[in-house]
């Protein structure tokens, strides 16, 4: 995939997204542009539906707002509010651990630095990333599955897993686009480059995909 391939792509899913359902994350930033409520969802959302997270999120956020108010909560009732999400009494103890190290190390503000977040419990790069983009608009690269996915299939890069795709990608990725990237490409792999059998004859992008590793496709 060349430079104009990319440039294309993103300017065509900009549009295309008009018409997806919005990831949970970005819901959650357009309704309080507050960076930890921005880490608590994205903590909630690993592995779990984004419509559970959404609903889960809401209900926490009832409860709770900030980190101290987070640690005045028993730990059942952050587990009622949360569930179902996946494993969500192991979520709600890295909560409550992630707000203590807030309190501590950072006097209780949500870092702005992949260096610092990748400090904390249970944040890895995808939900570091996704809070230093999302939560404070500064460049960074989220990677998740559809990303990696994608960019793969693209033939864009050639990588075994979402950290060396990020990587790559900070490497070839035109920085204009890295902010944007992954809330282009989740929804876009959500709802037509779907894992197996994905929709190429309705993808609006297909003449720029070089389809690696696509044996079956609708």
């Amino acid at each position: 995939m060349r430079d104009e391939d990319i440039h294309a792509c993103v300017r065509i899913l900009k549009r295309e997204i008009l018409r997806w359902k919005e990831p949970v994350v970005g819901v959650v930033a357009k309704a309080s542009r507050d960076p930890f409520q921005i880490l608590i969802s994205t903590v909630l959302s690993l592995r779990t539906k984004d419509q559970t997270t959404a609903e889960a999120s809401a209900r926490l956020f009832r409860l709770a707002t900030t980190p101290t108010a987070m640690l005045a909560i028993p730990r059942r009732a952050i587990e009622r509010a949360i569930y179902p999400v996946g494993f969500y009494r192991v979520k709600a103890r890295t909560l409550q651990e992630v707000c203590r190290d807030l309190l501590a190390r950072f006097a209780g503000q949500v870092p702005d630095s992949l260096e610092d977040l990748l400090t904390l419990k249970g944040v890895g790069r995808k939900t570091a990333n996704l809070v230093v983009t999302v939560g404070y608009n500064k460049a960074g690269i989220c990677v998740d599955t559809h990303v990696h996915r994608i960019c793969n299939r693209w033939g864009y890069v050639r990588t075994k897993t979402p950290e060396t795709t990020e990587q790559a990608l900070r490497t070839i990725l035109p920085r204009k686009h890295w902010i944007v990237f992954n809330d282009l490409l989740v929804p876009f792999g959500q709802n037509c480059c779907k894992p197996i059998s994905p929709l190429c004859s309705r993808c609006p992008i297909e003449v720029h995909c070089a389809k690696v590793g696509v044996t079956h496709h609708r």
